[in-house]
């Protein structure tokens, strides 16, 4: 309980220590422990703490119902199992009411693709439209060439060929140009012969 008012203050009790009381600085300065592991002095080594995990507590949305409905022993995890079975229904409204019957169906030309049947040829029609149908003849094509060099799919042997002479300046294009039997020097036959001795004074 707080005392009467003493002037303009009121006296209380005291809340802490105070720093008169003490000849030295005393717990105005806080040093960190050396035991725990939380706030500890770093300038001290610390030893290793281990501690004990509660459980952790469920989540919300991983939170099942558990028993308190019924699954049914048809629901698996990949669907519904239903065995195979047959099923009646009705007849569906239909908007027809005049269907054809049996017999308003043809199926003497469909005997041949059921029952087998000796091959038949059959006759058709000349179109109407005849220009669609005109096309080339035999004689309309030029074959490529299958001999000489020049092949088109074919393997072509080597060829050759002799060439003419040229009429350059030749004596068959100015009879009057060929050189004459005294055009030439005599050679002397020492030349492409054995020369005989010679002796001399």
């Amino acid at each position: 309980m707080e005392g009467p008012w003493v002037g303009t203050w009121r006296p209380h009790p005291r809340r802490g220590p105070i720093l008169a009381e003490f000849s030295t600085p005393g717990p105005k300065y806080w040093l960190p422990g050396t035991t725990g592991h939380m706030a500890h002095d770093p300038t001290k080594d610390r030893a290793p703490a281990y501690s004990f995990r509660g459980t952790k507590a469920p989540a919300t949305d991983s939170c099942s119902p558990g028993p308190r409905y019924f699954i049914h022993p048809s629901i698996t995890k990949t669907g519904k199992y239903v065995p195979p079975a047959a099923h009646m229904m009705g007849r569906g409204k239909s908007k027809i009411e005049v269907t054809p019957g049996p017999s308003d169906y043809t199926t003497d030309l469909a005997n041949k693709h059921v029952f087998h049947t000796a091959p038949s040829n059959r006759l058709a029609f000349r179109p109407k439209d005849f220009k669609g149908f005109r096309t080339p003849g035999p004689g309309t094509y030029s074959l490529p060439r299958i001999l000489g060099p020049h092949t088109a799919y074919t393997h072509a042997d080597p060829c050759y060929s002799m060439k003419g002479k040229s009429q350059y300046q030749s004596c068959f294009q100015d009879v009057a140009k060929t050189p004459g039997p005294a055009a030439f020097a005599k050679v002397d036959l020492d030349v492409y012969k054995t020369r005989a001795p010679k002796f001399s004074m």
